[in-house]
């Protein structure tokens, strides 16, 4: 008896109705191996509108987008200190903050204290022909400034960091759900068989303020698991395991892989788990990363010119050189890459920790628009800069506190406008008031970049069709070129 008639004996009905649509299923299968087997002959192929591979294919309408690279700045950062000047907060310095401001509002660690304004402790510059006023911390960006659009009126639902994060990547407060990367990925798929599609990098900066982050803010939730983003280490190895251990060859690990999947599709012909082709798949991928991760690092073609542009040598971790790796990823095809800088808590010590983390991140976030830019890569590429909320105009000390009312974020390429503000925060920089972009709000208008009507981007989980913007959300139009 074959180990294929033992796994028939055990077959249950539910199993047996599973494995009669096993045809299809294969047809399935073979498209989580490689995507590029479901799309020839696709007239969405030939207008180029169509996803690798992903759920929705045709998109919607013509991407301006192909593919996002999300600057996260973790922790917090200050729009007072960064995008968002306010004058009037610099009049009002040590003042007891206006109750009519505060009262019933959400505060995070400033309970029960006297709440006094705290002025911006840096000085703004007007920059580019557009005029745009950035902080005199962040000249590159300034340089940049005709490029980008500039949100100044960003709110979220979390006043804590963990929530915040959760909330600004899966678009709920609840843990467990999808994330952004992984969402565009399910429903785009990637252009790159020999790379993950949602790649995640993550640098520490030397302030001293580091903000943890957890592998959940990239995790697939509830959508298959071959959509978790992975995580890519900018110094060492890039992947653990990713070298074979001493005294196996390719040959050998392909005889190994071989044996292991067509166990594991014997057994998915038997219970038709769509774990079980993810796991095919990811064994596939693991085997073609081997090959294709070292020539991503190995960063000896780049030009003298386009590191000193991001200020980096590469292979030491830095923001920078994860810069340069998003840029080099974003070529290969890999469709959502978050770039993760942990150092903008800033509860304390502001004017001191400010100018350090600003040079950490000024150079290289410019850098990327200006290397995209010079490639072709600006128009069809989605670039997004900010943290999960800003900071207090009232003092904590030398420093600030939690803040989700309003908050500034910059975008540029991907079909967005560059050299524009939009929206804004009341004079103390409190409150959004005009032209409000809430997270959702942000998350609609991305995945419409991508082509995609986040209404329709849509996943069923116990009995309910999921989204990434949940209930809500609406295109921010006025932004878009």
């Amino acid at each position: 008896m074959t180990p294929h008639d033992l796994y028939r004996i055990k077959q249950t009905r539910r199993s047996f109705l599973g494995s009669a649509a096993r045809g299809i299923g294969g047809v399935a299968l073979a498209s989580l191996i490689n995507p590029s087997l479901s799309l020839g002959g696709s007239s969405a192929v030939s207008a180029g509108i169509t996803g690798a591979g992903g759920l929705i294919n045709p998109l919607h309408f013509a991407p301006k987008a192909k593919r996002v690279i999300h600057l996260y700045m973790a922790g917090g950062p200050s729009h007072l200190e960064t995008l968002d000047y306010k004058p009037k907060l610099v009049q009002m310095a040590g003042q007891p903050m206006p109750e009519s401001f505060t009262k019933g509002q959400p505060i995070a660690q400033l309970q029960g204290q006297a709440l006094k304004c705290f002025a911006p402790q840096v000085e703004f510059k007007k920059f580019g022909n557009s005029g745009q006023q950035v902080s005199a911390l962040f000249p590159h960006i300034g340089a940049i400034a005709d490029d980008i659009c500039i949100i100044r009126s960003m709110v979220t639902e979390a006043i804590n960091h963990d929530p915040a994060h959760t909330f600004m990547n899966t678009g709920t407060l609840i843990s467990g759900r999808p994330s952004m990367g992984s969402w565009v990925w399910y429903g785009l798929g990637c252009d790159t068989q020999d790379l993950p599609g949602f790649v995640v990098l993550t640098s520490t900066g030397k302030s001293g303020q580091m903000q943890p982050i957890a592998s959940r803010q990239w995790h697939s939730g509830f959508l298959p698991s071959k959509y978790q983003g992975v995580r890519l280490f900018g110094k060492g190895d890039p992947v653990h395991y990713i070298k074979a251990p001493a005294g196996v060859n390719e040959g050998m690990q392909r005889d190994v892989l071989d044996a292991v999947e067509k166990l594991n599709r014997m057994q998915n012909d038997v219970v038709d788990d769509p774990e079980i082709a993810t796991r095919i798949s990811q064994y596939e991928m693991a085997f073609r990363m081997q090959s294709s991760v070292p020539g991503l690092m190995d960063i000896s073609d780049e030009s003298k010119e386009v590191l000193d542009m991001y200020g980096t040598k590469g292979g030491d971790g830095s923001f920078a050189a994860n810069c340069l790796l998003a840029r080099r990823l974003a070529e290969r095809g890999v469709r959502f890459i978050q770039v993760y800088h942990r150092d903008w808590d800033h509860h304390s010590g502001m004017k001191e920790q400010m100018p350090i983390i600003a040079g950490e991140v000024d150079r290289p976030s410019a850098a990327l628009i200006q290397d995209l830019k010079q490639r072709g890569m600006l128009d069809d590429t989605l670039v997004i800069w900010g943290g999960e909320f800003g900071r207090t105009p009232m003092a904590q000390g030398d420093g600030r506190d939690h803040h989700i009312k309003g908050f500034s974020i910059w975008m540029a390429g991907g079909g967005i406008k560059g050299g524009v503000t939009y929206g804004s925060t009341d004079d103390l920089g409190y409150a959004a008031v005009d032209n409000v972009v809430h997270v959702h709000d942000l998350h609609a208008t991305i995945l419409h970049q991508l082509g995609v009507n986040h209404e329709r981007l849509t996943y069923k989980f116990q009995g309910r069709n999921f989204r990434l913007t949940d209930v809500s959300g609406h295109v921010v139009n006025d932004i878009l070129a």
